[in-house]
């Protein structure tokens, strides 16, 4: 409940605010940051679209008493709609609305493809103007480099989900190879694996590899994973056991 009630609202925060909270203990943060900019999005979308009625329809309405009282000149009910749509479309408040709308979808987005958690605009500016200049000082951080890889990420992970739905799920692909007195695994599946991160340790039948490399590669099982044969093991919490129900072994 935390990641879907008080989860998304702390997700709004700068990162000094979310790390002296209580979101340090959301099971789920990313899961939370993207409800959050989801619901920022909609909430957005849908003032943008009361805000464009209210306005339409009182703009409007003034300039047709305007013109029937012979303030305006003559001007038909299309130019009277179009000077009012003119002026909702560069209005402040809709230009605000806007960006609440993109910055909600960036934010949805960061969270969904690379468990990037990003608070709003607003309250990062302020943290940055107010409350940053009375912090201890930190060891600095290269914003531009960690900015820049972060879009970089996002954009990574949002070509892989494109590359991963244009192919079919197939079973996985085995190799097993020695290389200087050592036995290697390689499998080769159509979806990338939860959890498979080096160097975890994983199971598969009666032995023990430890996973020491992820590549993306090209053919319709794109993700290489390439483990080594451990020469003892002991099941745990920790260890990923791998269970595919069915295989293809290549020799």
């Amino acid at each position: 409940m935390f990641t879907y009630i008080l989860g998304p609202f702390l997700a709004l925060l700068p990162k000094p605010w979310r790390e002296a909270s209580v979101f340090s203990q959301c099971p789920q943060p990313a899961r939370a940051a993207a409800v959050s900019g989801l619901a920022e999005s909609i909430a957005a979308i849908l003032a943008l679209g009361n805000w464009y009625m209210y306005a339409m329809t009182n703009w409007a309405s003034r300039g047709t008493e305007a013109a029937l009282a012979g303030k305006l000149g003559p001007l038909t009910d299309q130019e009277i709609a179009g000077f009012a749509l003119s002026l909702w479309a560069t209005h402040p408040l809709t230009w605000s609305l806007g960006y609440l709308v993109f910055e909600g979808v960036v934010r949805l987005c960061a969270a969904a493809f690379t468990g990037g958690i990003f608070g709003i605009l607003p309250l990062f500016l302020f943290d940055k103007l107010f409350c940053n200049p009375f912090r201890r000082s930190r060891p600095r951080v290269d914003s531009s480099a960690s900015f820049g890889s972060n879009i970089s990420s996002l954009f990574s992970a949002v070509q892989e989900r494109l590359m991963v739905a244009r192919l079919s799920e197939v079973p996985d692909q085995l190799r097993f190879r020695k290389s200087n007195g050592e036995e290697f695994l390689e499998i080769f599946a159509s979806r990338r694996k939860s959890d498979w991160t080096a160097p975890r340790v994983v199971r598969y039948r009666e032995a023990y590899f430890r996973l020491e490399l992820c590549t993306v590669v090209g053919g319709p099982r794109p993700f290489r994973y390439t483990l080594r044969r451990l020469p003892a093991g002991v099941s745990g919490r920790s260890v990923l056991l791998y269970l595919p129900g069915e295989v293809h072994v290549v020799q």
